[in-house]
């Protein structure tokens, strides 16, 4: 859109929408939205909004797995169909505040003394969520606990966490997350958590609770093990949208996060949700606003740029919560459609230094989601140029994108929150939890399994049994060289010659396996051996 300056502003005025009971506002006006076009979508509009209001209901989300969807109970437990779902809400609850209360206190302690740390074992959302909100309410000056991560299966990483924490293991409680407790990730980040508690003559299970299933292994393990405490999760709450249970509660608490605040603001960004008025609803807003910018089929990317450091983890949360939802191949009458949007950001104006010239300049394949904070900092800035201080500099930084971006016909989407608080970063969930539920209703898909996911674990289980089998003809037949061919051939693999010679490079290049590679000229004449 080629407009004057007073074009602008009459679009702001009619396309920025303030929500004041919830301190929050929304700005469509620099995306290619009218009347017109919010015209042609209320059928869609009013059909996404009674679908959300269904799975609220506790209506059938994953007919496959005959599974409800009900993350919107957490923050309001009287939505929940069952009594029962009401109950076991509360209860967890009061049983995190209780057990962060009296860690704090120091009632319950490691072998060291009161704990100082807390590691989070976790993949995906069990990660994502408690590291976004930790990094963005995070204070070092007044954290109850210090919060550590093994979020990947990477060794060297983990190896780099526990050198972090350093003397202080026995101080440093552990929190496991895993549904099923069969995860894998999980299972070996806990197992390297308690190798290194045995190394330093630890107790493993009087420094670990577990965040799981009531029945799954994780919870028949912790329970053998005698470990502090288990906290429950639910079949009804998938992973991606869990930071409001006790996945997120637990470990905010922990961290001296006011958790009763992220649950108002998420309980009442609910609430606004909840209108017939579709152009007042916010969630809504963003949804109709992807929309149109990807021509209902994903074909333009979200970026995403909060002007905030204490936002720089939004994107990665987001990244799951979005395209684990909306990337999918069947549309719910089984037609391939391959929906999705893909997500990408880092934070202003860090980003005006490295990609923003892309952005205005070069393919134009995405639209922008700014995210405003109004305020800069607590009490008074300091002045760097004149009166002006460094937090007006990030916000002219935004605001000058954000037009640079406009004139050359670039959408973005700008949110506007106050502050950086528990009470806008639940709001923040939340707003985004709806909007890929309206979003999924919109391009008719559904948004809760994850059926690529599983296949990815199919794959890499059958990976694992390849390595295995060729290790054992490998070390049975120790005094010979093989090239990958030939093992393929003799473990019944014929068809996975590359994924053999992949495995047994990778085994060749780690001290431990036991795997000799002699290099060839060609990949198909190197050879391995067990030595």
């Amino acid at each position: 859109m080629n407009l004057t300056k007073l074009q602008w502003w009459e679009r702001f005025q009619k396309y920025y929408t303030e929500f004041p009971k919830i301190s929050l506002a929304i700005d469509l006006s620099r995306m290619n939205v009218d009347d017109a076009f919010f015209a042609d979508m209320e059928p869609k509009a009013q059909k996404a909004l009674a679908d959300l209001t269904a799975l609220e209901k506790g209506a059938i989300a994953n007919p496959d797995e005959n599974r409800m969807v009900g993350h919107y109970w957490l923050r309001n437990s009287t939505l929940a169909p069952r009594p029962q779902i009401t109950q076991e809400i509360e209860d967890a609850l009061i049983k995190v505040k209780d057990f962060a209360a009296k860690i704090h206190a120091g009632k319950i302690a490691g072998s060291g003394g009161a704990f100082k740390n807390f590691l989070l074992i976790g993949i995906g959302g069990s990660a994502l969520g408690p590291q976004f909100v930790a990094h963005a309410l995070g204070n070092p000056a007044t954290d109850k606990l210090r919060p550590f991560f093994f979020d990947n299966t990477d060794p060297d990483g983990m190896e780099r966490v526990l050198a972090l924490i350093g003397n202080d293991l026995n101080r440093t409680l552990c929190i496991v997350i895993s549904k099923s407790g069969g995860t894998k990730e999980t299972r070996n980040g806990m197992l390297v958590a308690q190798a290194a508690y045995e190394k330093a003559q630890l107790s493993f299970g009087q420094h670990a609770v577990a965040v799981t299933m009531s029945g799954s292994d994780l919870d028949k393990y912790s329970t053998k093990s005698q470990w502090i405490e288990r906290f429950p999760m639910w079949d009804w709450v998938g992973g991606r949208t869990s930071e409001l249970s006790a996945v997120g509660l637990l470990p905010a608490a922990l961290h001296g996060i006011d958790i009763d605040e992220m649950l108002r603001g998420a309980k009442e960004c609910d609430e606004e949700n909840r209108t017939k008025i579709s152009l007042q609803c916010p969630s809504l807003l963003l949804a109709l606003a992807w929309y149109e910018s990807g021509n209902g089929i994903g074909s333009k990317n979200m970026v995403l740029l909060p002007y905030k450091d204490r936002l720089e983890l939004f994107s990665k949360y987001l990244q799951q919560l979005v395209m684990e939802s909306l990337g999918k191949e069947l549309d719910l009458n089984g037609k391939v459609v391959q929906q999705g949007i893909t997500v990408l950001g880092n934070k202003g104006a860090t980003d005006q230094h490295s990609y923003i010239q892309q952005l205005r300049d070069g393919l134009n394949d995405y639209f922008a989601i700014f995210i405003e904070v109004l305020k800069d900092q607590p009490g008074v800035g300091l002045m760097v140029e004149g009166s002006v201080t460094s937090g007006d500099f990030l916000h002219g930084f935004y605001l000058g994108t954000r037009q640079a971006l406009a004139e050359n016909a670039r959408e973005s989407i700008t949110i506007t929150i106050n502050d950086v608080t528990p009470y806008s970063v639940g709001a923040l969930i939340a707003l985004f939890e709806r909007a890929v539920s309206y979003y999924a209703s919109l391009v008719n898909i559904n948004a809760y399994h994850q059926p690529g996911v599983e296949s990815g674990k199919k794959a890499a289980a059958n990976v694992i049994l390849i390595q295995i089998k060729s290790v054992n003809f490998l070390s049975n037949n120790a005094s010979q060289s093989f090239s990958a061919v030939e093992i393929a051939k003799q473990i019944g693999a014929i068809d996975e010659i590359e994924m053999v010679f992949k495995i047994c490079s990778h085994l060749a290049a780690n001290t431990g396996s036991r795997i000799l590679l002699t290099p060839a000229a060609s990949t198909s004449q190197a050879k391995f051996s067990f030595h």
